[in-house]
């Protein structure tokens, strides 16, 4: 499946014949584009006695992570489709208990309150101060803003804000925004464990649209063009303090089903 250009291998694993133990060397080689299926994801969809399912969300380097705001939407959708969950539904992540409406193939996810709000600091790279900014929006983001997001360097400066001793052991992502008006925005994502620029990222763009909203940047809801060329809709409320209801959504899409033969796990 695919949810604005970010796309995801989705196992119903719900018998437990993958278990999670060795399995990132399977991550790797499915992930892996040109030799294998190819993805930004891997996710596995297994019971929960908390919610209609649990998910196992996992990077292409095989590290499992606490949330995917794209990978979501298109698991909820793909949960319905299979009869695994209603059209309203909820389902348990690291990062806590996310919710989602399908309707058609647009799906908008509850997500999980935000922390550590950090604004404008500075950080050291190639000699140069930058201003940033950071939240974690169930996986941790740095915010730089920027009038020309296309000739900024976004697989560089990001790597080096992924790996920065500010934001170790774990790492961050990194986001790159433009301000387009009141209500809208562009941006550009390094995603951690993909290792590259992504053509989106949702929790990059929950981060980006809240923390434009705690800046007066933006207000609710925010439309976000992503580097795929397609737009997430971000909603929130924010009181000067904390941030609440905070939604994501957008279109998601099946692009195939279909059965791994095992020379797509050779080297």
């Amino acid at each position: 499946m695919q949810a604005e250009g970010n796309d995801f291998i989705i196992i119903d694993n719900r018998r437990g014949k993958l278990k999670k133990r060795g399995i990132e060397d399977f991550i790797r080689k499915v992930c892996k584009r040109r030799f294998s299926v190819g993805a930004d994801g891997l996710i596995f969809i297994v019971p929960s006695r908390k919610a209609d399912f649990k998910w196992h969300y996992y990077n292409p380097d095989g590290s499992e992570v606490e949330m995917c705001g794209n990978g979501s939407r298109c698991a909820a959708r793909f949960a319905y489709l299979n009869k695994i969950a209603p059209a309203k539904l909820s389902f348990e992540t690291i990062a806590g208990i996310i919710k989602a409406k399908i309707k058609g193939s647009r799906v908008k996810v509850e997500l999980t309150k935000p922390y550590s709000l950090r604004l404008g600091f500075k950080i050291p790279i190639n000699g140069k101060k930058y201003d940033v900014n950071f939240l974690n929006t169930g996986v941790p983001h740095v915010v730089y803003f920027s009038t020309d997001i296309d000739k900024f360097d976004v697989v560089g400066i990001g790597r080096k804000t992924r790996y920065h001793k500010l934001f170790r052991p774990s790492g961050t992502n990194a986001n790159f925004v433009k301000i387009l008006g009141s209500h809208s925005l562009s941006i550009r994502t390094y995603e951690r464990g993909v290792e590259d620029e992504t053509l989106s990222c949702g929790t990059g763009s929950v981060a980006a649209a809240l923390i434009a909203g705690a800046l007066s940047k933006v207000k609710s809801p925010v439309y976000i063009k992503t580097k795929g060329g397609k737009t997430l809709k971000v909603y929130f409320k924010w009181d000067g303090k904390e941030f609440s209801q905070i939604f994501l959504e957008g279109e998601t899409k099946v692009i195939y089903k279909g059965e791994l033969s095992k020379e797509a796990l050779m080297d």
